[in-house]
């Protein structure tokens, strides 16, 4: 059985558990079996982070197993990229282990290196960046703590999107335990942020009360402006995470808090921040565009979009998020889908590989071509699909 679509891999699991009917699983994950249905025939997708851990807890499973996310091959950026990650994965572990080798490089060479890193991040450029790293994890564990918070936060945002999460959680925590121990605040926020963002989906509530504990944290050091880039990033992770765990109250308080934040703030002059991160408020918006997404406001989503221009912030996964979102919103109802196409191509002009290995991007896109069968799977529809490694019927 095909199993490289959202709507396939619940109905590969579904059957797995000895036949259990679309009905069955529909009243454990409190949806309809029309819904189901609509879903595994690929009509539709999930849109919803909170639909897919309810879908995976029915079936247990892990939303990691419903997404495909590391495990399936096929995409070359992705296949390029996953070479190296067994390395990077022996040199998280030898850092944890406590082991220092040698630095291979100078520290001019290896600061130089670490921006070209980071450079390669902000591009979305993830097969170039893998080819870095696992030497550059290990000079920086031999060099100060502050150098490797750095780079292990480059590794942990790195594996994260290419869907390896538990390595990527594994990252975060060398990160934060290298600015601990050189206690730099801004580190410690930028690492604690990374942390929160590899937690598993299912795993929300954890990350929301993650990001509240480091908030706490970081009060006392907030009259550094890296430290409030950082304190509003934290409040924008909890407002996301709060509104996949069912707390729509408490993420507009945090939403409301990083506002207040970005516009002391304004965005960066420089597109990029502290780290990279953006932090300000055209990323608060685009993060208040991804929550309506999550709430089931497709109207809101693009209401917002017309008051955000992506193009202010350099790293390129931030622009794709935006017509990410925007094209999914467009597609929600099926009588958008030539304008939803057209936002799909420009998130994948913007970010090709974080793009194509997006499942909530390939969800939405067999969507449409299911939709467009009846008539004729356009062109530009049917070069994306190709593009992002999908088979459409003829």
């Amino acid at each position: 059985m095909k199993t490289d679509t959202i709507g396939a891999r619940i109905r590969y699991w579904r059957m797995r558990r000895s036949g259990m009917t679309q009905a069955v699983l529909a009243g454990l994950a409190g949806v309809s079996q029309s819904y189901i249905s609509q879903v595994e025939s690929g009509r539709k997708t999930i849109d919803r982070r909170s639909t897919l851990v309810a879908v995976a807890a029915a079936l247990q499973v892990t939303v990691a197993d419903l997404l495909g996310q590391g495990t399936e091959p096929g995409d070359p950026a992705r296949d390029s990229a996953a070479e190296c990650v067994p390395a990077i994965w022996s040199a998280l572990i030898e850092i944890e282990d406590g082991e220092r080798r040698p630095s291979t490089r100078g520290r001019d060479e290896l600061a130089g290196d670490i921006s070209r890193s980071d450079q390669l991040r902000t591009r979305s450029n993830y097969p170039a960046m893998a080819r870095l790293l696992p030497g550059l994890l290990l000079d920086a564990a031999a060099v100060d703590g502050a150098v490797l918070a750095q780079v292990a936060y480059q590794a942990s945002t790195f594996l994260r999107h290419l869907g390896y999460r538990h390595l990527a959680l594994n990252a975060a925590r060398v990160a934060v335990s290298a600015a601990e121990e050189v206690e730099d605040p801004a580190w410690i926020g930028a690492s604690r942020f990374a942390y929160a963002q590899s937690l598993p989906i299912e795993s929300a509530p954890l990350a929301a009360r993650a990001a509240d504990r480091s908030l706490v944290g970081l009060q006392a050091d907030a009259a550094d402006e890296r430290v409030r880039q950082m304190l509003g990033q934290l409040h924008l992770s909890a407002a996301l995470t709060s509104t996949v765990s069912g707390r729509p109250d408490v993420a507009r308080d945090h939403l409301a808090e990083a506002a207040r934040e970005a516009a002391t703030l304004g965005d960066p002059p420089d597109g990029a921040g502290f780290n990279g991160c953006g932090f300000g408020p055209t990323n608060v918006k685009l993060w208040e565009m991804s929550i309506a997404a999550e709430s089931g406001e497709p109207g809101r989503v693009i209401e917002l979009s017309r008051t955000v221009r992506p193009q202010v912030l350099v790293a390129t996964n931030r622009q794709m998020s935006y017509w990410l979102d925007l094209g999914r919103a467009l597609a929600d109802t099926g009588r958008r889908d030539a304008e939803a196409l057209a936002a799909f191509v420009r998130a994948e002009q913007a970010a090709p590989v974080p793009f194509a290995l997006n499942p909530l991007a390939q969800g939405a896109v067999v969507a449409m071509a299911q939709r467009a069968r009846r008539r004729a799977i356009p062109d530009d529809l049917r070069v994306l699909a190709g593009r992002m490694g999908i088979n459409l019927p003829p």
